[in-house]
């Protein structure tokens, strides 16, 4: 179970770590990405950084490259802003959920369409009493 100091952490690093990607990545692979949530070992010293990538496979797969590049960067400006005594080491990893949810979406619609021309009161429907 997580304690309420290590939830707080978490959300500390997710934040400065969204920061530093809006600011300061200067690297042109990472494309429009966001950080999603962050899962830190409750030693504090690795921290699992995860990131939604808008786009297709190609981009996120560019996104992680630059952002392997940009690790040390990253974990540099996150020690100079947290204040604690080891800064955890940080790995990326992608976040599907969103890709997931816009998946079931998809799903959803598609059976409403078909609900819809299913249903659609100008088509002729069979007499039930035939």
């Amino acid at each position: 179970m997580k304690t309420h100091r290590l939830a707080r952490i978490e959300e500390q690093i997710k934040r400065i770590i969204g920061e530093i990607l809006a600011a300061g990545a200067q690297d042109p692979r990472i494309g429009f990405a966001s950080v999603t949530r962050v899962s830190v070992t409750p030693d504090l010293q690795q921290a699992k950084v995860f990131i939604s990538v808008y786009g297709g496979e190609e981009e996120a797969r560019k996104t992680f490259q630059g952002l392997q590049c940009a690790r040390s960067y990253i974990q540099r400006e996150l020690g100079a802003q947290i204040s604690y005594r080891n800064t955890p080491v940080i790995s990326f990893h992608e976040d599907r959920a969103l890709a997931y949810g816009s998946r079931i979406e998809e799903i959803l619609q598609e059976i409403k369409k078909k609900e819809e021309e299913h249903s659609d009161p100008q088509s002729p429907h069979p007499d039930p009493q035939s």
